[in-house]
């Protein structure tokens, strides 16, 4: 599933190409997202200008003029290409390729004033597209129980050190949640926690000060240099690995289960355990 750094990278292409352009008309073409597409909702905002792209966590948040944004949620698999007035495909991400452009699985198609056309492929269906007035924004489901962003002030020591108390969770497990932190998914945790050389299934109460503020600091290092260098490309069920560059090419302790440590000085072999039913990685001599 796309995280932070890979909604972040979409976010930025959008904008740079559909900013300003007023929507003609939109195509459904399959309605059965994770939540069904409802055609009388999306077509408010046909003849409406997009003012702005933004990311909220995983969201991506269409405003609009009138008061009306669209939220749009990738899924597993979910993309959104661009094609121009001279129907040249473009991608909007470093984290998949044209080569594995199926027309088949484009599910909503706008198509702009310019001509232009702004195509959601989703081959999985995970993801979804939805339409509120700006008014209901603050209560919106997916949005409301969200914690700060990363990058965000409010994440500091005070408030990591508040939230944890009395908890007995793992470190994992609170990077993990939403409700702590906003747009930390599986890949971007396991390497934080390589970093900070923590294990991933230490107990929160276990935690010092200097390890929480080595926790922000490295959240923040690691989601910058993804951002950097375009998101991650992992094998997913519409794509093979993704081109060369990528922050895959970075990973230190993610999907390399029994690889030697990628520290120079240790001599470690990379270990795979379950939390929560998620696959972490970490290196036993490294991280405590």
């Amino acid at each position: 599933m796309p995280e932070l750094p890979e909604v972040e990278v979409v976010k930025k292409s959008l904008e740079s190409q559909i900013n300003n352009l007023t929507i003609k008309s939109i195509k459904i073409n399959d309605n059965n997202l994770r939540y069904k597409v409802k055609k009388q909702d999306i077509s408010k905002i046909i003849g409406l200008k997009i003012l702005k792209v933004k990311r909220r966590s995983k969201y991506l948040l269409f405003h609009l003029n009138k008061d009306f944004t669209m939220i749009a949620h990738l899924g597993m698999t979910g993309k959104f290409f661009i094609k121009d007035r001279n129907k040249i495909k473009k991608k909007t991400s470093f984290y998949y390729d044209l080569k594995e452009y199926d027309k088949s699985h484009n599910r909503i198609i706008f198509v702009f004033k310019n001509e232009s056309k702004l195509i959601y492929n989703d081959v999985r269906k995970f993801g979804f597209v939805k339409v509120i007035l700006n008014k209901h924004i603050k209560n919106e489901k997916h949005l409301k129980i969200l914690g700060p962003e990363p990058f965000d002030k409010l994440y500091n020591f005070e408030y990591f050190k508040r939230y944890i108390n009395g908890k007995k969770r793992t470190i994992k497990d609170l990077l993990m949640d939403q409700k702590f932190l906003a747009g930390l998914g599986n890949i971007y945790v396991n390497e934080i926690l390589f970093l900070c050389k923590i294990k991933p299934n230490r107990k929160l109460h276990k935690l010092n000060d200097h390890e929480i503020k080595d926790i922000i600091i490295n959240t923040k290092k690691v989601l910058k240099k993804a951002i950097i260098y375009g998101g991650s490309s992992i094998k997913n069920f519409s794509s093979g690995l993704g081109k060369k560059g990528n922050f895959q090419q970075q990973f230190n302790v993610y999907g390399k289960n029994k690889d030697k440590c990628s520290n120079s000085d240790c001599n470690g072999i990379v270990k795979k355990i379950v939390i929560s039913n998620r696959a972490s990685f970490y290196c036993p001599k490294c991280q405590k």
